[in-house]
């Protein structure tokens, strides 16, 4: 174990996010006076500025939050739907097999921004002003670029400085040269439409709800609305090596709204885990859960063969039933509740044996047929350099093309997660409209989302491309109760890997007692045994990918269990776990960031 921060303890508040000036934010916010929900609204909206590689205004997100007072946990769907214009015949006429992972073809309504003021107007206390200043003044006075980002923008340089033109504007300097880390990087047309956004609200007059509710139609009906419209309808180059002109319409995010759904959850032991439907991945955590709880995992030494191998078999079957019948469908919650049922679990957890299983099936539910679709991917373009490649890649992340080839690295994502001393809990992970998306929209200062590329181009399953219908995302933060009161939040980026690593930090405090800090920064391990959600859907089965000083035994042991085990360099993973618990009967709260990547921080008070 490599030593780590200090358990953090306060009473006042407790912030943890995967950007330092985010949890700045957020801490700010509650020491003015705001709730939980008010700072991780702030600090969602310094992410969308600091953290260009993984996320931005033009993206979506995933929340998850307790409210104190009435003791509900509620999910916030800031996944946007597809365009109407999104049809299957529509791909299948451009000869695409897959959807793009870059451009615009894969655009859909941006979430995030809704999300955002829909958990302020429904749980918060502060003014859109007040929320959104510190963002405002980042963008427009600047903030260090971080090394990841820096990485991305000099990567993707070539494609700045010649196709996507409105890119270069925004992260190039005059002589087209990509800034290094460190450098203080201002984005004026962001500031200028983020400033607007706080003005059109205040311009309504009232009361703060209705303030909001103007500056979510300056976005979605308004002015920001407008020029994505007719941004769209020009042709970019993307990851086909062709140049195609975009779906989503001004009337997509006009006829939208944000959708606040009860959430999903599972006993664990003396814990409530609570997540989102199964338009996310969010229900894979819980048939994890569920499959474990009938296994002592104490039994085993943490971190060692016996124990990665349940954690990597049950990981197994968890996604092969997401594969088959996860997806953005009316009867969702039905699907899930008999993927939970305790005779189905008793018999899946069956199946987890002494060995690993090569290509563990999913479940045959009554009335319905689970599978998964085959698709070749997109014919490939003759273009070959390094930008290309990165575009390829449907995640935001940009790494060694070898590393590329090999699926080792993970895709980045954003975090924020706080707690109040009222006993308010939040859990969000903001994600898409990266910088390598698509083009930045000139006078908005962002790119749009990709979201659109985790769908299938094959009619029948639950996850094909529809119009209206959310695509199945991997953003999936977290809310635990323990005992019937609320106790924790927790959330990391990683893509497909988030379900694997944030069950492992919360079987470190569940099972191992150990603290939060800990929890975050415990060697961690992951199977790309399925389908990756993102372009080019790569996979390695039956492999386990393993945080570890070259331990021959560990690997050895693994082997000898069957599986293809993948040793990697300690903290080289890209698990940047945040978390954060409510008040205890002493009245502390604790706060805890993964540091991988030496860019998450927690904060308390």
């Amino acid at each position: 174990m490599i030593a780590g921060p200090p358990d953090l303890l306060g009473t006042h508040g407790a912030v943890s996010a995967s950007h330092w000036l985010a949890t700045a934010a957020g801490m700010a916010t509650l020491n003015d006076g705001g709730n939980a929900f008010d700072a991780a609204v702030a600090a969602g909206f310094v992410l969308a500025v600091v953290e260009p590689h993984s996320n931005g205004l033009g993206g979506d997100a995933c929340i998850v939050v307790h409210h104190a007072r009435s003791g509900r946990t509620s999910v916030i769907s800031g996944q946007g739907p597809m365009p109407a214009a999104a049809t299957l015949a529509h791909f299948q006429d451009l000869g695409l097999t897959q959807i793009p992972g870059s451009g615009l073809l894969p655009a859909t309504v941006p979430g995030a921004f809704g999300a955002w003021l829909r958990m302020l107007a429904d749980f918060g206390t502060k003014s859109l002003r007040d929320v959104m200043t510190d963002a405002v003044g980042y963008a427009e006075r600047g903030h260090p670029l971080v090394a990841d980002a820096a990485r991305a923008i000099s990567s993707m340089r070539p494609l700045f400085a010649g196709e996507w033109a409105s890119s270069g504007v925004m992260y190039l300097d005059a002589a087209g040269n990509a800034p290094v880390t460190g450098d203080l990087m201002r984005y004026p047309e962001l500031a200028y439409t983020m400033r607007r956004l706080v003005e059109a609200g205040e311009a309504a007059g009232g009361d703060r709800e209705r303030q909001i509710g103007a500056a979510h139609r300056a976005f979605y009906q308004g002015f920001v609305a407008e020029a994505i419209d007719a941004f769209v309808g020009q042709p970019f180059l993307d990851s086909t090596g062709r140049h195609h002109s975009g779906l989503l319409a001004g009337q997509d995010m006009a006829g939208w709204t944000v959708p606040i759904e009860e959430s999903l959850s599972v006993r664990y032991r003396e814990f409530e885990v609570h997540k989102s439907g199964p338009w996310s991945q969010g229900p894979v955590f819980l048939q994890q859960l569920a499959l474990l709880a009938g296994i002592d995992l104490t039994m085993y030494d943490f971190g060692g063969a016996e124990y990665i191998h349940r954690l990597t078999e049950a990981a197994k079957l968890a996604f092969a039933d997401r594969e088959a019948h996860y997806g953005d469908v009316p009867d969702g919650r039905e699907i899930i509740g008999a993927l939970l049922a305790q005779d189905t679990v008793a018999a899946r957890r069956a199946l987890i044996g002494p060995t690993s299983a090569v290509d563990p099936v999913h479940t045959e539910l009554p009335g319905r047929t689970g599978f998964v679709p085959d698709m070749k991917p997109n014919p490939m373009p003759s273009i070959d350099c390094d930008w290309f490649l990165q575009l390829q890649n449907g995640l935001p992340t940009i790494v060694p093309q070898a590393a590329l080839r090999a699926s080792l690295k993970p895709g980045d994502t954003c975090t924020v997660t706080v707690a109040d001393r009222e006993g308010n809990l939040v859990a969000a992970v903001p994600s898409g409209g990266w910088l390598k998306s698509s083009p930045v929209i000139p006078g908005l200062g962002f790119p749009l989302g990709t979201r659109g590329q985790t769908m299938w181009l094959v009619p029948g399953h639950p996850n094909s491309l529809a119009p209206g219908r959310r695509p199945r995302t991997t953003l999936s933060p977290s809310v635990a109760l323990r005992d019937g009161k609320p106790y924790l939040a927790f959330g990391t980026p990683g893509g497909d890997r988030q379900d694997q690593w944030t069950l492992e930090s919360f079987l470190a405090v569940a099972d191992f007692g150990m603290s939060l800090q800990q929890a975050t920064d415990i060697p961690h391990f992951h199977t790309d045994h399925v389908p990756a959600s993102f372009s080019p859907r790569a996979r390695r089965r039956n492999t386990v990918v393993i945080e570890s000083a070259p331990d021959a035994a560990l690997l050895t042991a693994l082997k000898a269990l069957g599986h293809n085990a993948v040793s990697v360099p300690p903290m080289s993973l890209g698990a940047k776990v945040c978390m954060v618990t409510a008040p205890d009967s002493r009245g502390l709260l604790a706060a805890a960031a993964g540091t991988r990547g030496r860019q998450a921080q927690a904060m308390v008070r």
